[in-house]
C-alpha cells in the first residue's frame, strides 16, 4: 500500500492539523517530513528560530510516535527534497497547509504542479490563520490595509468558523523514525552556546503550547485589558513563539478564549482584546500576501524618500547591546538579547527609538529581531516594524514618536522591569530610575557604569520632524 506523506512547515502540532487530520484518514501507513528549506528566494531563519525549531521537531517527533508516523528530517531546496521522498518511498499522496509568504507560495505551487503531472496526488489544507487571505476583503475585492475594518470583517466569520479538529488515531508506520537525523540541520548554536536564556525563558513544543494557554486563560487574562501595556506585570499569553511555528493554531486559541469568556463575564473584557492582538496576527499575514515584499519595500512609498541614511555601525551596536542611555530601551534590549523575546509595548518604544530617534533605516531593527526573536515571521516581523517607524499599513502619524522616559514612568512606574534588566540602577530611586541623566553624562551607580544617553529626546524629535516634512508633500501616500 502507497504511503501519504504530510510535508510540515509551520504548523509542527498534531492536534488541529488539517494536513496530518486528512493523511490519517485516507487509512494510509502516514510519513511526515519536515524540510530546513535551503533557497536564494528563503529568507534564512535567525539565530533563535533555529534554536526553537530544534527543539520543536524533537517535541513533534516524540508527539507523532505513538501515532505510528516516523518523522524524517532533510536539508535543502524543498521542491527537490519532497519529490526525492515520494519516489524514495513510493507516495501516493501528499498533503500540506497553506502558507502565505511569496517564496512558499511559489515553491508549493510548483511543486504541486509537478507531483501531479507524475501522477501523484496532492491536496493543501487551511491551518495557519483564522481565515485565508482571499476570503477576507474589501467592497472592492481588495485586501484591506487598515485593521479596525479587517477586524470587524473577519470577526463576523469567526462563529462560523468550526471547532479544532482533534488528535488523530494511531496508523500504521512503514519506517522507522530516527531523531538523530535532527543533529544534521546544524540548529542549535555552537562555540559559543548562547541559548542559555532561551533555554531558561521558553519550552518549545505542542505540550508547552497547551500548557501556557491555559495558565493563561486561568490567570492573566482576567486582568489582560487593564495591565497587558505593563512589562513586569507578566500579563500577556507567551504563546507568540508557538504560534509563530504552529504548535497551536490560532483557532484553538479563540476557541479556548471564547469558551472562557463566555462561562464567566469577568473574563470578557480581557477576552475581547486579546483577540484582537489574535487578529492583528492574521492582519500581517494578510498584509504580506498581498505585499509579498514586506520586509523590503515602504508599504507606503512616499517614505522611499525618506532620509534613512546609512547607519551609523556605533549607534546601532549601543541599540542593538541595550546601551543608549534610555533605561526603558536598554531593559527591551537585553530581555532581548537574553530571553528571545520582549514585551510588546517595549518593543514599540525601541523601535521607534531606533527610526525616529536615532533615524536609523526601519529595515535594519527589523534584521535583528529576525536574528533574535524566537517568535520572529515573515510577516509579523516587517509589519510590526513598518507600523511603528510609520511607513507601515494603518501606522500611527509620523509624529507620534514615543518618549521613551515618559513611556517608562507610565508603565514601568516602580522601576521593576527597568532594575530586573538593567542591574546598575537597581539602587536608584522610582522617580530617578526612568532619566538618570539629570544633571549627569556617564553615571556610575556600582561597578557597572551606565552610559550617558546617545541622543538627546527633544533634539531627535525636532531632527525626526523636519525630516518627515521633506516627503509630506511626496506621491503615492497609502
Amino acid at each position: 500500500m502507497q504511503p501519504t506523506l504530510v510535508w510540515f512547515r509551520n504548523d509542527l502540532r498534531v492536534t488541529d492539523n488539517s494536513a496530518l487530520s486528512q493523511a490519517v484518514s485516507e487509512n494510509r501507513p502516514v510519513i511526515a517530513l519536515y524540510v530546513l528549506e535551503r533557497s536564494p528566494n528563503r529568507r534564512p531563519l535567525g539565530g533563535a528560530t533555529r534554536w526553537w525549531l530544534h527543539h520543536s521537531l524533537v517535541a513533534l517527533s516524540q508527539d507523532l510516535a505513538p501515532l505510528g508516523i516516523p518523522l524524517m528530517l532533510r536539508e535543502g531546496d524543498a521542491e527537490a527534497v519532497v519529490t526525492d521522498v515520494v519516489r524514495a518511498e513510493n507516495v501516493g499522496s501528499v498533503h500540506w497547509n497553506r502558507r502565505y509568504d511569496g517564496p512558499g507560495k511559489a515553491t508549493d505551487a510548483a511543486l504541486k504542479q509537478a507531483l501531479r503531472m507524475a501522477g501523484v496526488s496532492v491536496s493543501s489544507h487551511a491551518g495557519s490563520l483564522l481565515a485565508e487571505p482571499w476570503t477576507v476583503k474589501t467592497k472592492t475585492g481588495d485586501g484591506f490595509r487598515v485593521f479596525t475594518p479587517f477586524w470587524r470583517a473577519l470577526s463576523a466569520r469567526l462563529p462560523d468558523a468550526g471547532t479544532p479538529l482533534p488528535r488523530p488515531k494511531p496508523v500504521a508506520a512503514t519506517i522507522v523514525a530516527r531523531l538523530d537525523e535532527i543533529e544534521k540541520l546544524n540548529l542549535l548554536p555552537r562555540a559559543p552556546d548562547w541559548s542559555d536564556g532561551l533555554a531558561e525563558a521558553w519550552k518549545p513544543g505542542e505540550a508547552a503550547a497547551r500548557q501556557r494557554l491555559d495558565a493563561f486563560i486561568g490567570g492573566a487574562l482576567r486582568q489582560y485589558a487593564e495591565e497587558r501595556d505593563f512589562p513586569a506585570a507578566a500579563r500577556t499569553s507567551g504563546l507568540s513563539p508557538h504560534l509563530r511555528f504552529g504548535e497551536i493554531s490560532p483557532l484553538q486559541i479563540y476557541t479556548a478564549v471564547t469558551q472562557a469568556a463566555d462561562s464567566s463575564e469577568a473574563l470578557r473584557a480581557g477576552a475581547d482584546k486579546f483577540l484582537a492582538e489574535l487578529g492583528w496576527r492574521d492582519f500581517c499575514w494578510h498584509l504580506l500576501h498581498f505585499n509579498p515584499d514586506l520586509a523590503t519595500r515602504n508599504f507606503q512609498p512616499r517614505f522611499d524618500g525618506f532620509p534613512w541614511g546609512e547607519a551609523d555601525p556605533v549607534l546601532l551596536k549601543a541599540w542593538q547591546r541595550g546601551q543608549t542611555g534610555y533605561p526603558i530601551v536598554d531593559a527591551g534590549m537585553r530581555e532581548l538579547w537574553w530571553t528571545g523575546s520582549m514585551h510588546n509595548r517595549v518593543r514599540m518604544i525601541v523601535a521607534s527609538f531606533l527610526s525616529k530617534h536615532l533615524l536609523i533605516d526601519w529595515r535594519q531593527g527589523e534584521s535583528w529581531f529576525w536574528d533574535t526573536l524566537v517568535d520572529a515571521d515573515e510577516a509579523s516581523n516587517p509589519a510590526s516594524w513598518q507600523w511603528v517607524a510609520g511607513c507601515g499599513a494603518d501606522a500611527a502619524p509620523y509624529f507620534r514618536i514615543f518618549n521613551p522616559i515618559l513611556q517608562s514612568r507610565k508603565f514601568d512606574p516602580d522601576g521593576r522591569y527597568i532594575r530586573h534588566w538593567v542591574p546598575e540602577l537597581e539602587s536608584l530611586g522610582n522617580e530617578e530610575i526612568h532619566w538618570p541623566h539629570e544633571g549627569r553624562g556617564r553615571l556610575v551607580t556600582s561597578t557597572t557604569p551606565y552610559p550617558a544617553p546617545l541622543v538627546d529626546h527633544d533634539r531627535a524629535r525636532q531632527r525626526a520632524l523636519a525630516a518627515f516634512e521633506r516627503i509630506k508633500s511626496g506621491a503615492g501616500d497609502a
